[in-house]
């Protein structure tokens, strides 16, 4: 089980959370919806120790997540990447093993295989001696997805991943995510815009600085609760820098 308790962010006075939380059992797709502004990504970066918290815990199996990141697969925003890079698509989901490895060890077979495994499942296995910067946003998703899926992780964090993507990326993230909770890994994927695809989660997280809402996609999206989520007073948004595209 993935614990989130009071989780909270203050920095210099301006609110990122407050008191949030929830929690995600094994097998489950969990979505979280809400406002531009309203704390989505500052939530995924807390949860992961990458922003500090003012209050509050984040627990996987009764220990501190932040004590155990070999067990996470983390996708950023496309917008906090950078794309100029040198880096060729291979060695982007290669890295994803490096943890495991180590940086002084030639990878062998069965990396390798992890790898093209990967690459051939979001169907990018051709593009791997292409720079990472010379594809098009579909196309980097899905290399993000596949580093995801060579990690062999038990929880998986998407951060606004159908952003600038085409409609054959987004069915192929659905399906790798359908094969993921089937596996019993526990997801939790942002979004300020999720469409028709509301229905392929099995929770929502209602999200504006607090937890407005969480339950079922139908018991979330009521009239007052995007009242209250949409039409409130909204405190500036966190600060957030461009990370590396190679968080492990």
């Amino acid at each position: 089980m993935l614990e989130v308790q009071e989780l909270a962010v203050n920095y210099r006075g301006v609110l990122g959370l407050e008191a949030v939380s929830f929690a995600i059992a094994p097998g489950q797709l969990v979505g979280v919806i809400g406002p531009n502004g309203a704390g989505k990504s500052t939530l995924i970066k807390a949860m992961l120790g990458l922003i500090p918290l003012s209050h509050g815990i984040v627990r996987y199996c009764t220990c501190p997540l932040c004590q155990q990141l070999e067990r996470v697969a983390y996708v950023p925003q496309r917008s906090q990447i950078d794309w100029d890079y040198p880096i060729s698509v291979w060695n982007v989901v290669m890295m994803a093993r490096t943890r495991r490895l180590g940086w002084f060890r030639s990878p062998g077979r069965a990396t390798r295989e992890i790898v093209r495994a990967a690459l051939e499942r979001v169907d990018m296995l051709r593009f791997r001696h292409r720079r990472i910067g010379e594809l098009s946003g579909g196309q980097q998703q899905r290399v993000f997805l596949a580093r995801a899926l060579a990690q062999q992780a038990e929880i998986f964090l998407f951060d606004e991943p159908f952003t600038g993507v085409d409609k054959p990326t987004e069915a192929i993230l659905f399906e790798v995510f359908g094969e993921l909770k089937r596996q019993g890994k526990i997801l939790l994927v942002s979004s300020h815009d999720w469409g028709d695809s509301l229905n392929q989660v099995d929770r929502l997280l209602l999200l504006n600085q607090r937890l407005i809402a969480d339950g079922r996609p139908d018991q979330v999206m009521t009239p007052d609760n995007i009242h209250r989520a949409y039409c409130g007073t909204l405190a500036p948004a966190y600060p957030s820098d461009v990370e590396s595209p190679f968080f492990c």
